[in-house]
């Protein structure tokens, strides 16, 4: 029996942690995914070749009011930051109406709330799978990729929430920025590495002087990727700061200023410990895909 001919489902495309096109995370989302099969839906992400496209299904829990199945060229993901607000912006965008005050998305990692503040998408972060800090062997390997002394660093730890994150924290934002990593010698680790403006760097900030941004964060991905602006990356560094040390109640973190992007992920951590991870999302391309 010949394959079914393939037919258009709505997908939109979005920048997620930016307030305008082209300076944020872009986002592929099939909004009509009922139907396609994994196998379908791992070749449209390989082909849209984009870090992560989403499709969006009818819930199998009652408190959800989608779900959503986030993958990578090359596999799935349990859960992903960026993802997760682009894909509720879409719903949203497409029509979409929780039947709660708060959003509630289902995927692989859980129920994920998602509140709208204004113009802005939040998420709840989730559980750590793993924490706790890195092997010495690990962070003497991720030190040598990186290229800097291992005195350099001032704290390391896991931030599991799904996609595996190690952390590394270095001395400040600007030798984050100067970073220039042998990525291959990171081998099988998605690592985020994180610096903190000092009072003195308010003119180096990207944006904002002395109200802008806390740190700076990059991620490398498998394959020898940088990322542009990474959710679960921010919200597990988020959650291992607030366990760690007394931080504000809100902080914002750049992201991507090396690769020209504005990636902006603001912070806010409650009185119980939750973690939200919010930012802008910008609609760049809505229509119809054949799949």
């Amino acid at each position: 029996m010949p394959p079914a001919a393939p037919f258009a489902r709505r997908f939109a495309q979005l920048d997620v942690f930016a307030g305008r096109p082209q300076r944020g995370n872009p986002l592929a989302v099939v909004l009509d995914a009922e139907g396609l099969t994994e196998e379908e839906m791992q070749r449209v992400a390989a082909w849209t070749n984009l870090s992560e496209t989403t499709f969006l299904l009818p819930p199998t829990s009652a408190e959800a009011d989608y779900r959503v199945r986030i993958f990578t060229p090359s596999g799935e993901l349990p859960f992903a930051g960026h993802p997760t607000l682009g894909s509720a912006r879409a719903w949203l965008e497409a029509g979409g109406v929780p039947a709660r005050e708060r959003i509630v998305q289902e995927c692989a990692a859980g129920l994920i709330t998602v509140r709208r503040d204004a113009d802005r998408l939040a998420f709840a972060a989730p559980p750590l799978l793993r924490s706790g800090p890195l092997d010495d062997a690990d962070v003497d390997q991720l030190v040598s990729a990186l290229g800097v002394p291992r005195s350099s660093v001032l704290g390391h730890t896991w931030a599991d929430n799904g996609p595996g994150w190690r952390v590394l924290e270095l001395e400040s934002a600007e030798q984050i920025l100067s970073l220039s990593p042998d990525l291959a010698g990171m081998r099988d680790a998605k690592l985020g590495v994180m610096g903190r403006f000092g009072p003195a760097d308010a003119a180096a900030r990207p944006v904002g002087g002395a109200d802008g941004p806390l740190y700076e964060v990059r991620a490398f991905t498998l394959g020898g990727v940088e990322d542009p602006v990474t959710g679960s990356l921010n919200a597990g560094i988020a959650q291992w700061l607030a366990g760690r040390e007394p931080m504000p109640a809100r902080w914002t973190a750049a992201q991507g200023t090396v690769l020209d992007r504005e990636g902006r992920i603001d912070v806010q951590v409650e009185d119980d410990g939750t973690v939200w991870i919010g930012g802008a999302t910008v609609l760049t391309v809505e229509g119809s895909i054949l799949v």
